[in-house]
């Protein structure tokens, strides 16, 4: 029989990166609820690929109508809303089945509390003698606002493997929950009673109990997710887990983290490993002896080694970067957020662009490719300023990928919106998909920089491919072959660097003009052909424009 049963909600979106929701903190949770003798279980709704549409609720309709419809072309976002996972009640009928006596529930995001809650009110509805407990970063940082869900008992800020075992000894025990790190709860009169984030020490932190993660549809197959630390030195200011959050930046003990990652491998399968630490070699003796320990553990047995929320350029080197490919690293994700001095001084955060191409550098000499993590829409954030930083990507051999702002609560960004009254009036908007902070940079402007760096992915895979650019031309009647992408994507761009207009191709071949903000998108198509285009994979330089102003065929 469970005693405790931990869930990871469902949740509703454009859509959704199977491969990284993984519930790996759900894991660590049950391993230190096993630790302590405890019989639990993890339920995840998502570990499915269930996928219903459903009408975009009002707080992203306006990012919705940009998106349009379907579109088989290489600039196509995102077309239509979905719920992914299992529904609420059916999570709930499993929670019943479980018999637990406490459920755990996590509320990570706050575009997706909405669906955690309706999980909370749908187990209360089922168990209504269990005890329901949310955590996570919503939960930590608005404990108050989700206290005021009927369904829910408890939150835990901050970290739980240390209090969640210990809610549960007082709940089973039946004494009151006194005295433990991060439970807040509902005072005398119902008033929340908030206590600060609990931190736990690293060498505290159990192995997660891989077992009991159900089998990852639609995530690929062997991918294991991996914290090497908590917390963050930096200050960013539209980041919630740095130096300002409450709980200090450390890093695990590298046996542990070796042991772990050998038992995802050995026992679980695992052949893809992603880091979760943009500062995983900002401290580098460390980082040296845990890729020393992953060459000597998993040496030849061609394990994927990955850091996909971007690592911190600063913290790289070339001798660095050798041994990360020595040790498994194929690509580098590489945090950029910006080249702008002004917005980098907006941001808190130190200019990174010299050390960003010295990284560059290192990974060309290592035969890695690499990509580059810009942020867009932030308060204040001109949007010329942001194609200023795709266009600095576009010489170089790095992938682009730009970020949407939107306001994480516990930022300093979370503040100064809702100082500035600029903080959407639901949850459910506080996602980049909903394009949130109309402010600077407009909705029409957010999402024009969003497929310009579609089309400059694209031609970065022109390059690769040697088929190089196409000269200008103007658009004509001429069917384009739906069935064959990348010929399509030749004429539409092709297209672009005539008319600097962007079209969608719907799978029957039907072609639209996509709305754009026509003074980037000529700015854009100016700056192509003023820097030229590099691939991400091929050593050849980049494609520069032949004489008289147009690409080279």
């Amino acid at each position: 029989m469970t005693e405790i049963l931990l869930i990871q909600p469902p949740l509703s979106d454009f859509y959704l990166t199977a491969g990284r929701t993984s519930p790996y903190g759900l894991a660590v949770l049950a391993g230190a609820l096993r630790r302590e003798g405890y019989k639990v279980d993890i339920v995840d709704a998502l570990a499915t690929n269930r996928r219903a549409a459903i009408p975009p609720p009002p707080e992203v309709a306006a990012a919705a109508a940009l998106y349009g419809p379907p579109d088989r072309s290489p600039f196509g976002l995102f077309s239509g809303f979905f719920h992914f996972g299992e529904s609420p009640a059916a999570v709930a009928a499993r929670a019943a089945r479980s018999g637990a006596r406490l459920v755990g529930i996590s509320s990570l995001f706050t575009a997706y509390a909405g669906e955690a809650l309706e999980v909370a009110r749908a187990v209360r509805e089922r168990m209504p003698g269990a005890a329901i407990v949310l955590g996570g970063h919503h939960a930590t940082a608005l404990p108050g606002e989700v206290l005021s869900c009927p369904a829910v008992d408890f939150v835990l800020r901050g970290e739980a493997e240390e209090s969640l075992p210990r809610l549960a000894r007082a709940l089973f025990g039946g004494t009151a929950p006194e005295g433990i790190p991060g439970l807040c709860r509902r005072g005398p009169g119902g008033a929340p009673v908030i206590a600060p984030p609990a931190a736990v020490e690293t060498s505290r932190i159990p192995a997660p109990a891989r077992d009991l993660l159900p089998p990852p549809a639609g995530r690929g197959r062997g991918r294991a997710v991996v914290a090497a630390g908590r917390g963050c030195p930096l200050r960013c200011s539209y980041c919630c887990v740095n130096a300002e959050a409450g709980v200090p930046w450390r890093l695990r003990p590298v046996a542990q983290v070796l042991d772990e990652i050998e038992a995802a491998v050995q026992a679980h399968g695992a052949r893809f490993i992603d880091f979760e630490d943009e500062n995983l070699a900002l401290d580098r003796r460390w980082f040296r002896r845990l890729l020393a320990g992953l060459r000597a553990r998993l040496g030849g047995r061609g394990i994927e080694l990955r850091a996909m929320n971007g690592l911190f350029p600063p913290s790289l080197d070339a001798a660095l970067v050798a041994d990360m490919a020595a040790a498994g690293f194929r690509t580098l994700n590489l945090a950029l957020a910006t080249t702008d001095a002004a917005q980098l001084a907006r941001f808190r955060r130190p200019d990174v662009a010299a050390a960003f191409d010295c990284a560059l550098g290192a990974a060309e000499a290592a035969g890695l490719t690499a990509v580059g993590y810009l942020l867009a829409g932030a308060p204040g954030q001109d949007p010329e300023v942001s194609l200023d930083d795709l266009l600095w990507l576009a010489p170089r051999r790095v992938l682009a990928a730009v970020s949407v702002f939107y306001p994480a609560p516990g930022s300093a960004d979370w503040a100064l919106c809702r100082d500035r009254g600029l903080l959407p009036a639901s949850w459910g908007a506080l996602r980049a998909t909903a394009l949130p902070i109309a402010e600077a940079t407009t909705r029409l402007q957010a999402v024009t920089l969003l497929r310009l760096a579609r089309l400059l992915n694209f031609a970065k895979r022109l390059c690769d491919l040697g088929l190089g650019l196409p000269a200008a031309r103007v658009r004509d009647a001429e069917a384009l072959p739906a069935e064959d992408r990348t010929a399509a994507g030749l004429r539409l761009l092709s297209w672009f660097f005539a008319e600097a207009r962007l079209y969608g191709l719907s799978p029957s071949g039907a072609v639209w003009e996509h709305p754009i903000d026509r003074g980037l998108a000529r700015r854009f198509r100016d700056g192509l052909l003023a820097r030229g285009v590099r691939g991400v994979a091929s050593t050849a330089p980049s494609a520069f424009p032949a004489p008289g102003g147009r690409f080279s065929p």
